[in-house]
């Protein structure tokens, strides 16, 4: 039985302000503020929110049995959290319908896969945490950016625990093979690969709305008999895409999001399936492995990652930013790992492509490529500095990082200390009340003497006769003498 696994990306451009040479070393804020809330609002408004109410009914109107995927980049949810509080509580609400999955990405959609493998890991916990705060899942697929994907990387995936990743199926790695099976990684067969169908996907995400497409327009019903006419034994359809692919990309105009609706009904009719990936993983076997020496990607037709590392500019722009991967980790400075985060994340390397692509770019502030590269490496100085300043640059990486464990352990002893001091405190507080207490007990218990001693004196002096002597010889309003 052929089951689709359809997936969506939501990650949010953070855009640079114009950052001038002579900026740097003054002005620490990197960030056009107003564009980051204006385009994140229109694609909220435009995109995300009635695409997600549609994901929404499609569940609720084919009994559950219609699922989705997701995975939200750290500084996409972070941008959402600002401007656009709505689209996670929507997320929220179709999570509570238990046919949602969602997967782990680096935090910052960045590159880090091919640079630090240390910073590698450390975001994608990151943002594992993150959707663990939110959806209460603890993802067990990894996403990599723009579907990254090496045999070195996936053997690192393996070894952080996860049992699947997604990447795209691309024509020059698979060959003669099918997008349509599950395989297994290359350096450890316990890591499934879950893979994109290029053209199913770039179907809807590229092609839906274009009039000159020989496809145009595309139907459901069309849609799911292509699927339904896969040899048998390919079972497993991959549909990956970005989220704004409905709204932005192909317009709601297109009428876009009535025929995704349309999907649950046409797939029934035809015996086909919706699974997530970690259902896919738990229930298929491996076909076969997957080589992947060389580095793939979704973006553009080679499927690589020359979209971001083509040219020199990118190169250089990379390397020096990677430069201080171990630094920024190890100083683990709040404000630096949020600048760290943005600045990583692929676009800025995007923006300075010099390829031809067939998918529009948008530079935004920027007039060229060169320009990107300028702006982006102002800012890239301004930031190295800041970073070489909590500590001296003539301390290499080793020497930081012991003297930044030493200040560490120190603290926490201290902690500790301050911790044992002030249980102590309490101790002799409660001590000293209890002892408070007893003493107020004892008190209470001591029996009370009634003295006789004044009963019997004035006995003793009614009988005494130089008493009363005394006191006949006494004058009247007087004292005896």
């Amino acid at each position: 039985m052929k089951t689709i696994c359809l997936y969506f990306e939501i990650h949010q451009v953070i855009h640079l302000k114009r950052y001038r040479f002579f900026d740097i070393g003054t002005d620490h804020y990197y960030y056009d503020s107003f564009e980051n809330e204006r385009t994140i609002a229109e694609i909220a408004e435009k995109s995300y929110m009635p695409a997600l109410d549609a994901l929404l009914q499609m569940i609720r109107e084919s009994g559950q049995t219609f699922k989705v995927t997701f995975s939200l980049s750290g500084v996409g949810i972070e941008q959402l959290e600002i401007h656009a509080p709505q689209v996670l509580e929507k997320l929220q609400e179709l999570n509570s319908t238990g046919c949602v999955e969602f997967l782990a990405e680096p935090y910052s959609h960045g590159l880090a896969s091919l640079a630090n493998e240390e910073s590698f890991k450390e975001e994608v916990k990151r943002q594992a945490k993150k959707i663990k705060e939110y959806f209460s899942q603890t993802p067990k697929v990894l996403r990599n950016s723009s579907l990254i994907y090496s045999d070195e990387i996936g053997l690192l995936a393996s070894q952080m625990g996860f049992k699947g990743m997604l990447t795209e199926g691309a024509k020059h790695v698979l060959g003669w093979k099918s997008p349509h099976y599950v395989y297994n990684c290359a350096l450890d067969p316990n890591l499934k690969l879950l893979l994109r169908d290029v053209k199913l996907s770039d179907d809807i995400s590229l092609r839906f709305n274009n009039s000159d497409w020989e496809g145009y327009p595309l139907f459901a019903d069309t849609y799911m008999d292509e699927i339904a006419a896969l040899p048998e034994e390919e079972q497993v359809i991959g549909i990956f895409m970005n989220l704004s692919a409905l709204g932005i990309e192909q317009p709601l105009s297109s009428n876009i999001l009535e025929f995704f609706k349309a999907w649950p009904a046409c797939a029934r009719q035809r015996g086909i399936t919706f699974s997530t990936p970690s259902e896919i993983c738990m229930k298929l076997k491996s076909v076969d492995s997957l080589d992947v020496p060389d580095t793939l990607s979704w973006m553009d037709e080679e499927r690589d990652v020359s979209t971001w590392l083509g040219n020199p500019m990118q190169r250089e722009a990379f390397n020096k930013l990677y430069s201080v991967a171990d630094r920024v980790r190890i100083v683990n400075d709040p404000r630096i790992n949020q600048d760290w985060d943005y600045l990583q994340a692929s676009d800025n390397f995007r923006f300075m492509s010099t390829k031809p692509s067939r998918v529009g770019m948008d530079r935004g502030i920027y007039a060229s490529p060169f320009d990107a590269f300028t702006n982006y490496m102002n800012v890239l100085g301004d930031f190295l500095n800041r970073v070489n300043s909590l500590y001296p640059a003539e301390i290499d990486n080793e020497e930081l990082d012991g003297l930044l464990t030493t200040i560490r352990n120190q603290g926490e002893e201290l902690e500790m200390k301050s911790k044992e001091i002030s249980r102590l405190q309490a101790k002799v507080e409660t001590l000293e009340k209890e002892e408070d207490r007893l003493r107020a007990e004892k008190e209470k218990k001591k029996p009370v003497r009634k003295s006789s001693r004044t009963g019997s004196a004035a006995r003793k002096a009614a009988t005494d006769p130089a008493a009363k002597k005394k006191k006949k010889s006494a004058p009247a309003g007087g004292k005896a003498e």
